[in-house]
């Protein structure tokens, strides 16, 4: 889920009611098959030793460098083996309410297009690169399958009562843009981050963003933004320890955090775990890349 806004009101002409579209994957032009190419092959010159090992099984498990765009056709049977999890093409974002209902069942919306050759480096909007190569791969994994489905279920719950930027907050900081512990080092899991030439290394590296102890209040409690690297990191000590902090009643933590201040994004509290404290020097610069 994301804070961009979808484009229809409704399915668009050709989709179904849940608002999947066929995948066509016989129309991909040549180009757009060496776009993913090129993105693929990029990405693993920069991730070993960057992304989690939980990352490149999900990626073997599901052989993505076969040469251009996955056909959902030959990859779903064996994500279905693995984790009981499906990836159907959308014609682009979709409302709160359709994304929730089907990861709820265990499908995976993706768009269907790529992106340009000239917008390799940054694209706004979601892709299939985002979404197939940043994405599927995390739910190959038992727990993380497990923990996006509750997410699914937990969304619909929260858009009821009226908590879904909270929730939302726990998607961006975990789904998209989370890290972990691995064999003492920091490791990346989220798919905005491997599927980003750029934040890959940022993520890990700069010395800009605060690295923060993954904690689930005060993670739901934290603005983020969506235009630039973020300014903080919540490290994970495991997938089965994010499995485990969420798979509960969230009820109670609703009710507290109706009464809470939301954190300031580049802020470091005295109850944080601190992996590393932060310069900010990327955002005082102004971000978007700045030297």
């Amino acid at each position: 889920m994301s804070d961009f806004e979808h484009v229809f009101e409704a399915p668009p002409e050709g989709a179904a009611a849940d608002w999947t579209i066929p995948q066509n994957w016989r129309a991909y032009t040549e180009v757009e098959h060496r776009t993913w190419d090129t993105l693929y092959a990029r990405q693993m010159k920069i991730l070993p030793g960057r992304a989690a090992d939980v990352f490149f099984r999900g990626l073997e498990a599901l052989d993505l460098n076969t040469g251009g765009i996955p056909d959902f056709a030959v990859m779903n049977p064996k994500l279905q083996a693995l984790t009981g999890w499906t990836v159907v093409c959308v014609p682009g974002l979709v409302p709160d309410e359709v994304f929730f209902d089907h990861l709820a069942n265990r499908r995976f919306p993706s768009g269907q297009f790529i992106r340009r050759p000239d917008q390799l480096d940054y694209l706004q909007e979601p892709d299939i690169f985002h979404d197939v190569f940043g994405h599927v791969p995390m739910l190959t994994d038992p727990d993380f399958a497990d923990y996006m489905e509750a997410y699914g279920k937990g969304g619909q719950r929260a858009a009821a009562l009226g908590m879904l930027p909270n929730l939302a907050r726990l998607y961006w900081y975990t789904v998209e843009f989370g890290l972990m512990r691995e064999a003492d080092q920091l490791r990346i899991y989220g798919a905005g981050i491997v599927s980003s030439a750029t934040e890959s290394v940022f993520s890990v590296e700069d010395p800009s963003p605060n690295r923060l102890g993954f904690d689930l209040e005060r993670v739901m409690r934290t603005l983020y933004r969506i235009d630039d690297f973020q300014q903080v990191y919540f490290v994970i000590d495991s997938i089965e320890q994010l499995k485990q902090q969420t798979l509960k009643d969230f009820g109670p933590i609703y009710d507290r955090l109706k009464g809470a201040q939301d954190i300031a994004i580049d802020a470091i509290l005295p109850a944080d775990a601190v992996f590393s404290r932060g310069t900010q020097a990327y955002a005082a610069k102004g971000g978007r890349f700045a030297a």
